[in-house]
């Protein structure tokens, strides 16, 4: 009988506004790379004079801080890990996710009060791999995304009780193994392996014969074009009672190179599930509806009852909400500032969620800009203006309106 526990709630942080946001939405721990060696190149990031204060502001709200070195260096590039290591070590950084075995034994050397967590690169499928790395010195491994949860419980039986193990729960899936994939190297010279995938898993194909050129025939008999690459995403959420009884010590949130919205709003809802669940409570379903409002691709369970198919349809991403307005500031009367992302106007009906704070819909009253001069309708992206709002809520809060971004098929 395996041992239940809860397991932490880990989140991705593309740059600081992004860490903020899952930090103050819930993260036991955040995951985040610096300026070099991690596997998402285009997510912002955070540059060597930026990491220790993404540390402090962590480390102040009680969460923890790992740091991506899993792309797989190369000669030149290895020079450079021992000093990149020492950075990341002096900075307080809690663990380093790392792929590659010579990154991973510089880091022991280099980085020695960081934990080593190994990648889900690295593809660790059965437990003969987990105790591998566990006796070569990991504290944790981050399990391959193609296990079942039965899996997952058999590996969690066959090794020791102190190395802990970590499985991707919700967000983007590659339609390669682990990552492994050499499509955007060859159509764009992007490699995916090194940080810089161009997803063109997502393209749009046609077919043309070889003796007819110019003619383009869709691969789908609809005549809507091939989506013959379509990975659907991951949405565990209904499931964490299975996750945490398969012995899970973290459960992670894929999306380093998505917005601070999609941070904040997916780490809260599996926040108050994982908090329900462990309590003993039902699920309160406003939670489970939260990730409906962040853009995504049709969503299944990944690996963990069986092979998750492929969404034929189309290549679109659901879109059907919008973020207007952040609170930076509210008073016990409800008297907020904010600042503008998206246009609105008085008489519009929004929705309001915050850290902690369930959704909830409200019709705009008129508000008022910094001078206190009546305002219908702020424009000016990043203005900040006053609105009264029903109730007092956190700063960080979101106002969210519903309006269908989603291209068309």
């Amino acid at each position: 009988m395996l041992r239940r526990r809860k397991p932490e709630l880990l989140a991705p942080a593309g740059d600081m506004e992004r860490l903020k946001m899952a930090v103050l939405y819930g993260a036991d721990a955040v995951y985040l790379a610096g300026s070099s060696f991690g596997m998402r190149s285009f997510a912002g990031n955070f540059s060597p004079e930026e990491l220790p204060r993404a540390v402090e502001f962590a480390h102040s709200h009680g969460v923890r801080v790992h740091v991506t070195v899993n792309t797989m260096p190369r000669n030149g590039e290895v020079d450079a890990l021992p000093a990149w290591l020492e950075l990341l070590d002096g900075s307080g950084v809690d663990a380093l996710i790392v792929a590659d075995m010579g990154a991973f034994t510089l880091a022991g050397r280099y980085a020695p009060r960081c934990e080593r967590h190994i990648s889900t690169q690295a593809s660790v499928s059965n437990y003969a791999a987990a105790r591998a790395w566990y006796d070569l010195g990991a504290k944790r491994v981050i399990l391959a995304r193609e296990l079942s949860l039965r899996e997952i419980r058999e590996i969690r039986e066959r090794t020791p009780a102190d190395l802990e193990l970590e499985a991707f729960v919700h967000g983007a899936m590659c339609v390669s193994y682990s990552g492994r994939c050499v499509l955007s190297n060859y159509m764009t010279g992007r490699d995916g392996s090194r940080g810089e995938c161009a997803q063109p898993c997502r393209y749009k194909y046609y077919l043309m014969e070889e003796k007819r050129p110019g003619e383009y025939f869709p691969v789908m008999e609809d005549g809507k074009g091939s989506y013959i690459l379509n990975s659907r995403d991951m949405c565990m959420i209904d499931h964490v009672g299975e996750l945490m009884d398969a012995g899970l010590d973290s459960l992670k949130i894929e999306g380093r190179a998505k917005s601070a919205y999609y941070a904040a709003i997916v780490t809260g809802a599996y926040r108050h599930v994982i908090d329900d669940v462990w309590a003993g409570r039902p699920a309160d379903p406003v939670w489970r509806d939260e990730v409906e409002h962040v853009s995504h691709r049709v969503y299944s369970t990944g690996f963990y009852y069986g092979y998750p198919g492929q969404f034929y349809e189309d290549a679109r991403y659901i879109r059907d909400w919008q973020v207007v307005a952040l609170v930076t500031d509210c008073d016990t009367a409800g008297l907020a500032t904010l600042t503008l992302r998206n246009k609105f106007a008085a008489g519009d009906t929004l929705e309001l969620v915050g850290p902690d704070t369930k959704p909830f819909a409200f019709q705009v009253p008129l508000m008022e800009d910094m001078d206190g001069l009546p305002l219908r309708e702020p424009k000016t992206p990043r203005m900040a203006f006053k609105m009264r709002l029903p109730e007092p809520v956190p700063a960080w809060s979101i106002l969210r309106a519903a309006r269908n971004l989603s291209p068309k098929a």
